[in-house]
């Protein structure tokens, strides 16, 4: 954003150079050939009237001394025509076949000004036209045409003095976007200031409410007022926001810690009914009511994992990841053995740097858990669950692949919402919260998680960490 509102100053500027110093060169190249115009066409005139007698007498030499002399102190070349067109008097004496009279240049004015036409200005004068200025006058004598006289002019030191005109107007252009550019910087600085401290803060609030770690307000660091008044309201808004989320994730801990003490207590009461009850409909309706504590026991105990992770932001840890696998693999081993399901770890680190990644305190044994249990409800006896992980230069993979009936693809999305299940898992037990925790812990790692369907059926969790270096 900065280079493109100091692009926008330096456009405007250079549209200002642009507009005033383009017609501000044209009008003294313009002056410069209208000032060498006039001035030689009054001396044309001038010796136009000179002219006058020597061509009625037909002495038109008479009048070469003059010339000679002014084009000694002038440097123009001065040639005098009869009324035929015919050269009868030159300020070069001898030597004035040097001018082409031939040609067109010289022609034309001298046939306009036989005609009883005197010149008009040319063009304006440009540094790089080095054509002489040509200008002819007619010699009258009693309203009727006796000849012609022509002078011809060099331009190069009116041409010198335009491009040394237009050479300072450069300079003062260059001088402009200069000091543009001098004062831009610091403006657009200084305007910018707070956005790009907006900015930062709207990244670490998104942190933040990953992390449950508190913002950092953004404050009065300078800058426009209606930015500044920006900066006071955002922050306003960061509090108000960071203290809801607070408020709810305090409510969800205290709420499920406070709940499982009756909740236990409800269970006991049910379990010492066992035997009292005789009646075969009050035994089923016991047993539903058993069943149902169970279940908000298992409810309870992920909304207070869901809190810890949501609540686990701080310092991340330097985790040994393949050792906390296999130490996780030899726990949940036992379960796979009861249910004839095989858990196989792969462990991938070709270039022998370890896999150690940066995770919230217990954080790896919490996602594995979640991740093992998951695959464990819905992988079929005889088959196997894969563990792999892998350093891939500086990020580590782990990914846990199960062979049960998988997700639809249109499901894979919302397989990490909270409370969540399946239409076809609803006979599962569990409470829906295992993704989601595990997405929360990835999150607080700085991880990525992704979900597909791999060839031969199941679900594949892949979670992808910086690597980081062990303790």
């Amino acid at each position: 954003m900065r280079v493109r509102l100091q692009g926008i100053v330096l456009t405007l500027v250079a549209l200002l150079v642009f507009g005033l110093g383009i017609p501000l060169a044209r009008s003294i190249a313009a002056g410069a050939q209208q000032d060498l115009f006039l001035d030689r066409l009054t001396d044309t005139a001038r010796f136009a009237s000179l002219a006058q007698r020597p061509l009625l007498d037909g002495k038109p030499w008479l009048i070469e001394p003059d010339l000679r002399r002014y084009t000694e102190v002038y440097g123009v070349q001065v040639v005098v025509f009869d009324q035929d067109g015919k050269a009868v008097s030159t300020s070069l004496g001898g030597s004035g076949a040097r001018i082409d009279l031939r040609a067109e240049r010289i022609s034309e004015p001298v046939l306009e000004a036989l005609a009883g036409r005197r010149s008009q200005p040319a063009g304006v004068l440009m540094p790089w036209d080095s054509t002489p200025l040509v200008l002819a006058e007619p010699v009258l004598a009693d309203g009727e045409v006796r000849g012609a006289v022509l002078t011809l002019s060099d331009t190069g030191a009116e041409r010198a003095a335009v491009l040394w005109w237009w050479l300072l107007l450069a300079a003062g252009g260059i001088l402009a976007f200069v000091l543009a550019l001098a004062v831009a910087v610091p403006v657009v600085r200084w305007i910018l200031k707070p956005v790009k401290r907006l900015d930062d803060a709207t990244g670490a609030l998104v942190a933040s409410v990953v992390s449950g770690r508190e913002a950092e307000p953004v404050g009065e660091s300078g800058g426009p007022p209606e930015l500044r008044q920006l900066g006071r309201s955002f922050d306003r808004m960061a509090e108000s926001v960071s203290g809801a989320l607070a408020a709810q994730r305090a409510f969800v801990a205290d709420a499920s810690h406070q709940l499982r003490n009756p909740l236990t207590a409800l269970k006991i009461r049910l379990g010492n009914l066992d035997g009292h009850v005789v009646d075969e409909p009050a035994a089923a309706d016991l047993e539903a009511a058993r069943v149902d504590a169970g279940r908000l026991h298992q409810i309870l105990d992920g909304l207070l994992s869901m809190a810890r992770a949501e609540a686990s932001g701080g310092e991340l840890d330097p985790v040994e990841l393949d050792e906390a696998v296999a130490d996780r693999v030899a726990d949940w081993s036992v379960v796979g053995e009861a249910r004839d399901v095989r858990l196989v770890v792969d462990v991938l680190d070709p270039a022998g740097a370890g896999v150690c990644v940066r995770m919230p305190p217990r954080g790896a044994e919490t996602i594995l858990d979640a991740l093992l249990d998951n695959a464990l409800k819905f992988t079929a006896a005889g088959t196997e669950i894969r563990i792999a992980v892998e350093r891939d230069g500086d990020r580590v993979r782990l990914s846990v692949r199960d062979h049960g009936p998988g997700l639809p693809e249109d499901e894979l999305d919302r397989a990490l919402d909270r409370f969540w299940r399946s239409p076809a898992h609803q006979n599962v037990p569990g409470s829906g919260l295992g993704l989601a925790i595990v997405s929360e812990l990835t999150a607080h790692s700085d991880g990525e998680l992704t979900l597909d369907l791999p060839d031969g059926g199941g679900l594949r969790i892949t979670m992808t960490f910086p690597a980081a270096q062990p303790n």
